[in-house]
């Protein structure tokens, strides 16, 4: 059917006439509802009131066939196994043992109540993300790079002890070595076997916090060798590979990268080396020996990883473990495991605490005793066993 109309000057031409739209609200998007306007998520339970922006881009940005992946995972191994199997832990949060829902067409959304199982309950204090990665990181890199500037600009390098120097170079700088293997074959590796999105990002912001602290004690030892006449920028690595004192904490630390358990290798470290090695080499010893001995400069290196441990990755680590220990479901099953860990993990740490006992006595200006410091290194780890509601392993009292 064609329709014509006259213009002036013009020949006659022809136009077809086109069917207008009829709109019948079916169409995608179409819908309003009482949300419609809103630029927040609505698909989760938020941990308080009202829903953070760290929520918005971390709950649920890895799916999960228990909630919404109607056809299964979406990857998968050469074996067969999908995505994040829950058995990559022996630990077990509340709707674990349930099988993944069969789905088909017209099955429906969630085949169980929400959330499909408790490790999707976990919520990381502090509300790490892509942002605040690089913020707080940043942050503490500029921090340091300038008091190594004021400290090179002041000459403040030639007040140290001759003795200092050598116990920096060989001890201080042994400790990336630590800082490198942990953060790059254990937090890195468990990060990728966590069930959940929000595991996945805290874990692996405590490995980058680790790489970091790393690099620092890396640069630092450049910056050294390069403002102190006769510093050996490459004793560490010989004392980390012979030195007896060293010995324990090394084959502590390459057993700890050998864990295939992603939730005993972050418990293990953040719950017992980190309290019982850790912090009593970093606070117990350099951080009190170092000002008596002219170094103000080592213990701002020193201090910025013991602000990550104690403020930000053991928080996140209580957070984690803490409702699995009162799991609904669980919580006898999970309660004995840490147990088992504790009574694994406990001695060997407190064994490498102890062969590094000879270190105390090599500053000039000297540290509390070790053995104070190692009571307070097991005051604080009781501590944190109290916080998770489990027992004092008695292996404590070794």
């Amino acid at each position: 059917m064609t329709a014509t109309q006259e213009r002036p000057g013009s020949q006659e031409q022809p136009q077809r006439s086109v069917p207008k739209p009829v709109f019948t609200d079916a169409e995608a998007g179409a819908r309003e509802f009482p949300d419609s306007t809103l630029r927040r998520f609505n698909y989760y339970v938020p941990r308080k009131r009202k829903q953070s922006h760290y929520e918005d881009v971390t709950v649920e940005v890895q799916p999960d066939p228990r909630h919404y992946l109607s056809q299964g995972w979406l990857y998968g191994f050469a074996d067969g196994t999908g995505g994040y199997p829950l058995d990559w832990t022996v630990l077990k949060a509340w709707g674990s043992d349930r099988p993944v829902p069969e789905r088909f067409p017209g099955s429906g959304g969630q085949g169980y109540e929400w959330p499909a199982h408790g490790w999707h309950e976990f919520r990381d204090p502090n509300e790490e993300w892509e942002q605040s990665i690089y913020r707080n990181n940043s942050n503490v890199v500029r921090q340091l790079s300038q008091n190594i500037d004021a400290a090179r600009q002041s000459k403040a390098f030639e007040q140290w002890n001759p003795n200092w120097v050598q116990f920096v170079a060989q001890h201080v700088g042994a400790w990336m070595h630590v800082d490198h293997g942990l953060g790059l074959y254990l937090f890195a590796n468990a990060n990728r076997r966590a069930p959940t999105n929000m595991h996945n990002t805290a874990i692996s912001v405590n490995s980058m916090h680790r790489i970091r602290s790393a690099q620092d004690l890396a640069l630092y030892n450049l910056t050294l060798s390069e403002e102190i006449p006769g510093f050996d920028g490459t004793a560490h690595n010989e004392t980390w590979s012979a030195d007896p004192a060293w010995q324990g904490v090394r084959e502590t630390a390459e057993q700890l990268t050998a864990i295939w358990d992603w939730a005993e290798a972050v418990f293990a470290a953040n719950v017992v080396f980190e309290p019982l090695v850790g912090e009593l080499f970093r606070s117990n010893l350099v951080q009190q020996a170092a000002p008596g001995n002219g170094d103000f400069v080592t213990p701002t290196l020193i201090g910025a990883e013991e602000y990550d441990y104690a403020e930000r990755d053991l928080r996140y680590t209580k957070a984690l473990f803490e409702p699995l220990v009162r799991d609904k479901e669980f919580a006898t099953h999970n309660t004995e495991i840490m147990d088992s860990w504790l009574a694994t993990w406990v001695p060997r740490c407190l064994a490498a605490a102890r062969t590094l006992q000879p270190l105390w006595s090599q500053p000039d200006a000297k540290p509390p005793r070790f053995e104070d410091g190692l009571d307070r290194a097991k005051s604080r780890f009781r501590g944190i066993l109290a916080d998770l509601g489990l027992r004092t392993p008695k292996e404590l009292n070794q």
